[in-house]
């Protein structure tokens, strides 16, 4: 495991359990350099002063807030820490809900929790206390100096902890030209809707992670080695003369699509006898983009 992101204390009621906080991603990312297309050239970033034009060293670098036009307070993490201590050392419980409560627009990333020294009975305690209530616990605490929302939630030995966005972080679709609700509103047919309902039978399964893979992530890194291994390493690669844009389908006929992807099995051999869905607890709901 890497170093802790964060050291400091599971706080609810009177209980205090000595944690450590883990990232849970790991990203398949490529890490790009920018360069400049003449000579290929690396490209980097400059931090300077903008009073003087001259480059300024991390070490000379602080943040500073403005209160009033080129007017600043400066700040250091020790500022930040003062301004609520307990809120910076502890994962504060505020309450707990329903495990499968909270909507997936609100989670953001997800973190292991570790116990600390002699943390570990009151770690398995609340671990097994939201396994056999199904709650998921909320609660607030800082990072980096910024405050986050989160839920923890039991995933199998350990404590998982995700962060939450706020409501007001979220935007309502208002301004989305969306179809209206309902069958009829959406001039949707009876039809059209068993179809569909038997096309999402046949579709439906357990949900296994395993099966599901980053093939972007791949076929990028077989572009790579096919232009190192092809010598054009230094060459920019050009659209195809005459490739067509990717056009919006116009879709005539929708129950007759259905009824062809049903005769398909779904396009990908999902048909099969039907399977009950899994239900979604709040682990399965994270999205990762």
């Amino acid at each position: 495991m890497p170093r802790p992101l964060w050291k400091g204390a599971l706080s609810f009621g009177l209980v205090n359990i000595p944690v450590e906080l883990y990232p849970a991603e790991n990203r398949n990312s490529f890490e790009f350099s920018m360069l400049d297309k003449r000579d290929l050239s690396p490209v980097g970033y400059k931090r300077y002063s903008k009073k003087s034009g001259k480059d300024v060293p991390w070490e000379n670098i602080v943040k500073g807030y403005e209160y009033e036009k080129n007017r600043y307070v400066v700040l250091s993490d020790e500022d930040f820490r003062r301004a609520n201590v307990k809120a910076t050392q502890t994962i504060e419980i505020r309450t707990f809900v329903g495990a499968d409560e909270i909507p997936v627009e609100f989670y953001e990333t997800p973190y292991f929790l570790a116990p600390g020294k002699r943390g570990e009975k009151a770690y398995a305690l609340l671990r097994e206390t939201l396994k056999a209530s199904n709650r998921a616990a909320v609660a607030e605490f800082v990072l980096r100096t910024t405050p986050h929302l989160a839920i923890v939630v039991p995933n199998g030995r350990a404590l998982m902890l995700d962060t939450l966005r706020f409501r007001d972080e979220l935007r309502e679709p208002k301004d989305l030209e969306l179809p209206p609700e309902g069958v009829k509103s959406a001039k949707v047919a009876p039809k059209e809707i068993e179809l569909a309902k038997r096309l999402v039978d046949d579709m439906t399964e357990h949900w296994d992670a395993a099966k599901y893979h980053n093939t972007y992530h791949d076929d990028l890194m077989a572009q790579i080695k096919k232009k190192i291994k092809e010598g054009r390493t230094t060459e920019i690669t050009e659209p195809d003369q005459g490739e067509a844009e990717p056009r919006s389908a116009q879709v005539i006929d929708l129950a007759a699509l259905l009824q062809q992807s049903l005769a398909k099995g779904a396009g990908d051999g999902h048909r099969a006898a039907k399977r009950a869905p899994s239900t979604t607890k709040p682990a399965a709901r994270r999205k990762r983009a």
